[in-house]
């Protein structure tokens, strides 16, 4: 079995294929297209043995390349960075260059086994696009509210729209009816930014409307765990991608970081939180749990248990979360299937 590390970058990829034990074989530096991708193939069948690749995994780099080797029937995993940071550290060369990064890249494929298997993009790869999308507008859209106060309150200082006010029509409504009747650069200026967050908060919404929509079809199950609404599971189904990649539940909870972090010794068990993981997706299972702590029964019944045997509330908020991984993970599996 001979291991091709894959080192992507923009312009080029660089392999290099390594034996069972890690020693190098050969390498090569190719292009990006996918003509240059059939060239790859062809340098691997030369090599004329059984064959695995692992790539780093930075998809916005080696998106095509996955697809094509994947449309070829190759098997690909994928090592995250930190796993090459930890072979280059534990090898015999200095430095860093491509051919070094493609060589820990195979070397951490070696020494990890259960690294996730690369798949053709599905459905949660669309969905990951739209959620993308729309955070990019609603951060574009808090920016344009922001510069919209500081050009108001020089206009007129007692004009100070209440708190998220100015993502309502009927705001914006108000407002432009106010600046019409006043002249000058500042209040065209104005004008401006009040039509360009109307139109980002139609975008928003239009974008919204279309990820109920796809999060109904691809997992309904998901949508039914208290506390989790659309763009919570849309969310949710993105930073996944396909919940079949994980081989058990922990494995998804260490990917997500609400797996605790064992810190003791000596006979004394202790854990403590873990700040490693996805943290898009611990984010989402965390408006999950405190959702269900203000107004699910069972949630609440929970934290009131740990907090009576001595967890602090921020304690007891982390177990909670943990469970809702496992939870999640069933769901999506119930989902997918």
């Amino acid at each position: 079995m001979v291991t091709i590390g894959i080192d992507a970058h923009k312009r080029t990829h660089t392999l290099v294929a390594v034996d069972e034990q890690g020693r190098e074989l050969a390498q090569t530096t190719t292009g990006t297209t996918s003509r240059d991708h059939l060239a790859l193939l062809e340098w691997a069948e030369r090599l004329g043995v059984e064959r695995e690749w692992a790539v780093e995994d930075c998809r916005h780099l080696s998106r095509r390349l996955e697809r094509d080797l994947l449309g070829a029937g190759e098997h690909l995993r994928r090592v995250p960075p930190k796993l090459m940071a930890e072979a280059r550290n534990g090898a015999r060369t200095y430095g860093k260059s491509d051919p070094i990064d493609a060589l820990a890249v195979a070397r951490a494929a070696l020494r990890e086994p259960d690294l996730p298997v690369a798949r053709l993009d599905g459905e949660e790869r669309e969905i990951r696009l739209l959620v993308d999308h729309r955070d990019d507008l609603v951060q574009e859209r808090t920016r344009v509210i922001c510069r919209l106060r500081w050009h108001l309150h020089e206009l007129d200082p007692a004009i100070e729209p209440r708190r998220q006010a100015l993502s309502t029509n009927a705001a914006l409504d108000r407002l432009e009816t106010h600046l019409a009747a006043v002249s000058g650069t500042i209040a065209r200026i104005a004008r401006d930014l009040v039509a360009r967050c109307r139109q980002l908060t139609i975008t928003i919404r239009e974008l919204e409307r279309e990820l109920a929509v796809r999060t109904a079809t691809l997992v309904p199950a998901l949508l039914q765990v208290p506390g989790c609404g659309v763009l919570t599971a849309a969310k949710i189904v993105a930073e996944t991608a396909d919940i079949r990649r994980f081989r058990s539940d922990n494995a998804y909870a260490r990917h997500n970081g609400t797996a605790p972090v064992p810190v003791w010794s000596s006979g004394a068990p202790r854990h403590r939180l873990s700040r490693s993981g996805n943290r898009q997706l611990n984010a989402a299972l965390h408006r999950i749990a405190i959702t269900q702590a203000r107004v699910h029964p069972a949630a609440r019944t929970m934290l009131e248990r740990l907090q009576s045997a001595g967890k602090s509330r921020r304690e007891a908020i982390r177990i909670l979360k943990r469970r809702l991984s496992d939870v999640v993970y069933r769901t999506l599996l119930t989902d997918a299937n």
